[in-house]
This record gives C-alpha cells, structure tokens and sequence, in this order.
C-alpha cells in the first residue's frame, strides 16, 4: 500500500495560517475578503488559480502578486506553522509503509514546510507538486503520476486529503480517499462536504489513520 499525503490542512496546520495571509494580500489589492471567504471560495486552488478566479471576477492581481503571497508565507510560517495534531506520531507507526507527498503547492514550499515542522525524514524524497503535471486537482493527474514514481498500482494507493477538490482527484484516480477535518480550519460541517466529493470515510484524529489503514 501506497499513502499520498496532502501538505497543507493534512501534514501541515497550514490553511489557517494562509488563508488569513490571502486575504490580507487580496484585500490590499482591490479583492476584499475575508480569511473566512477565502476559505470557502479558495481551498485547494493553485495560487494562480486563485489568480484566474480574481480576474473573472473583474480585479486584475499586480503581476508580483504571487511572489508576494509566497513572500508573505513564509514569513508567517516560518512564524506560526506546525504539523497537524498527532500526525508526527502517525508517520512514527506507518514507517514500516511507502508514503509520499501530492500537493497543490510548489516544490519549494512543500519541502520548506515539512522543514519548517519536523516533518521532512518521513516523507522525502517522494514530494510531488501540482507544478509537476499539466492539470491540478481536481484532475487525477498528480496522484496518478505519485503512483507510477513508486509502482504502486492505484488500486493499492489511499490518499490522505483534506479539501472536496483533493478527494475528487483521488476517486477520479481509481484510488481510496480519506477525508481528513481535524486541522484548525476545519469544521465537523465539513464531514459533508468530503463525503459528497466521494471521500470513502472522513476522520478527525491522525491518531486514528494506523488503525484505519491496516
């Protein structure tokens, strides 16, 4: 068996942190919004399909915007970022099981912030991005392509996923998803969401994950 992790909202407590950081830098720059609207309208998106979804709504970003976005992330996680509860002693038990990383965030991010928690020795090398395939979740792409890296078939494969557009992919890869809502910017109202996106089941404590993979 195969473990794809999400990096943000699953690895990482992250979204609470960048959805507040976004809605700053949108708001700056014409978008008003809050990190709340963020959350609902942005969750899982590309920093440049964030970018594309502004203009369709008529406000054309600065051309720096996404440098700036990055700028801004850093500096706030390297601040306030930390792993998701339990989810260090998780990857402690699951050693012995192949795992890697699918994340709508860039290659630099994704290593920056498993640097940043502790988290790196358990999952390195096998990080992927969105950057790396042509279409983004919810396409299957990324996750079909984190399979083939370690020949792992997608029957054998379970993704670890916290946004409706992450488990799509997953299921549109032929693979099991889990839904995970125990990060700080998720609420138990999000069960529904998950489950409605096709999630085979939806959790709340990385200490459960050993018990539900076995």
């Amino acid at each position: 068996m195969l473990i794809i992790f999400d990096c943000d909202g699953v690895l990482v407590d992250s979204e609470i942190i960048a959805n507040r950081v976004l809605a700053a830098l949108l708001s700056r720059h014409g978008y008003p919004i809050t990190a709340h609207e963020c959350r609902a309208k942005f969750l899982g998106r590309t920093i440049p399909g964030v970018i594309k979804m502004v203009a369709d709504d008529g406000v054309e970003l600065p051309d720096n915007f996404e440098t700036m976005l990055r700028e801004k992330d850093i500096e706030a996680f390297g601040a306030e970022l930390k792993p998701t509860p339990g989810m260090r002693a998780a990857l402690e038990q699951l050693t012995h099981l192949p795992k890697c990383v699918a994340s709508s965030g860039s290659p630099e991010k994704i290593r920056r912030n498993l640097d940043t928690t502790g988290l790196l020795r358990f999952l390195d090398p096998h990080l992927f991005s969105a950057q790396d395939v042509k279409h983004p979740k919810p396409a299957p792409d990324l996750f079909l392509m984190a399979a083939a890296r370690l020949s792992v078939a997608v029957d054998r494969c379970t993704v670890i996923e916290d946004t409706p557009l992450g488990v799509e992919g997953a299921k549109r890869a032929g693979m099991r998803a889990f839904g995970y809502i125990g990060a700080s910017h998720r609420v138990p109202a999000d069960e529904k969401l998950l489950r409605d996106a096709g999630a085979d089941l939806v959790f709340n404590d990385m200490a459960q994950l050993p018990r539900l993979l076995s």
